[in-house]
């Protein structure tokens, strides 16, 4: 179950980063970003109200789970590590064709692995060792790729903008597992939708400040901002992915190693969506690229088993 949650959640990303890159089309991020929260806290504020106040959702999978402050601190850490990742995200992919954003995003499961063998001192099977050795080949092809279409990896700040943001984004993964692990096997323990709705309403508050505060002020002087309905699909299809790649983890078999993988298989979708709908260039190659990382991902979900 789990892993058809898994898959099911990869679709729905891959659909939620086309049509951010639609949005984000001669588009003020910020103002979209802010958006986004605001229609996902919407989502999930009917949901945390019916959980409050009555007995309606006891029992099924959109309850909400109350707690204190000792609980909220977790979430909030968790919106800010998000948030973090979608604003180097929003940048980078605005600026960077979609067919190599998306290749990027997939060597997070890499970077998990790394991350357990720099931080916890875990130690790499030789399956795992290859999966990475060709998710560290398919980002020097791409690198090549890019330089096709005047984009140099070693200076161009916005692939260190998506790089960042694939970094944090795999921070967050292995804190998700953390906050949804029982506290008997040294994690949190806290329920899966109280952790989707809060950090969906914290970032939402966050990024209020940010456009008050930063865009609104010299509005007139950067990207104007306009409306596209695309702005609620990506709430819509991000809000669906991650209630299921949540629901997913919240399982007692769930592996976040193997989850991550399949999840980043997204970029599949949003790979197709760049050649068919944005008519990227350079496709032949960008497609040896990503082959040889979901070739990797074959080998770390091999060596993850």
């Amino acid at each position: 179950m789990w892993l058809l949650l898994a898959f099911l959640s990869a679709a729905f990303l891959g659909v939620y980063d086309s049509l951010k890159k639609r949005a984000l089309k001669d588009n003020a991020v910020i103002p979209i970003l802010f958006l986004n929260t605001l229609f996902s806290s919407l989502i999930f504020l009917p949901f945390i109200a019916l959980s409050g106040t009555t007995g309606l959702l006891d029992g099924s999978i959109f309850h909400v789970a109350s707690g204190g402050w000792e609980m909220h601190k977790y979430i909030v850490l968790k919106a800010v590590i998000v948030l973090s990742s979608w604003i180097l995200g929003y940048f980078g992919m605005k600026h960077l064709p979609l067919t190599i954003v998306g290749p990027i995003n997939a060597t997070r499961p890499v970077m998990v692995l790394v991350g357990a063998l720099l931080v916890f001192g875990e130690r790499l099977n030789a399956w795992q060792w290859i999966g990475v050795l060709l998710a560290v080949a398919s980002f020097l092809l791409l690198s090549r790729s890019g330089k096709k279409e005047g984009i140099d990896f070693k200076h161009d700040h916005w692939i260190y903008m998506i790089v960042g943001s694939a970094a944090l984004g795999a921070v967050s993964g292995l804190y998700d597992k953390y906050l949804m692990a029982p506290e008997s096997e040294g994690g949190v323990g806290l329920d899966r939708m109280m952790v989707q709705s809060w950090y969906n309403i914290y970032q939402c508050f966050m990024m209020l400040a940010m456009l008050l505060l930063l865009w609104w002020p010299k509005r007139n002087q950067t990207t104007p901002f306009h409306w596209d309905w695309s702005i609620i699909g990506v709430s819509l299809f991000l809000s669906t992915a991650d209630f299921m790649y949540f629901y997913s983890l919240s399982l007692p078999t769930a592996m976040i190693s193997i989850v991550s993988m399949v999840r980043r298989g997204s970029v599949i979708v949003s790979f197709l969506c760049g050649a068919m709908f944005f008519r990227e260039k350079n496709l032949r190659a960008k497609a040896v690229d990503l082959a040889l990382v979901l070739l990797g991902m074959i080998f770390l979900y091999i060596g993850s088993r």
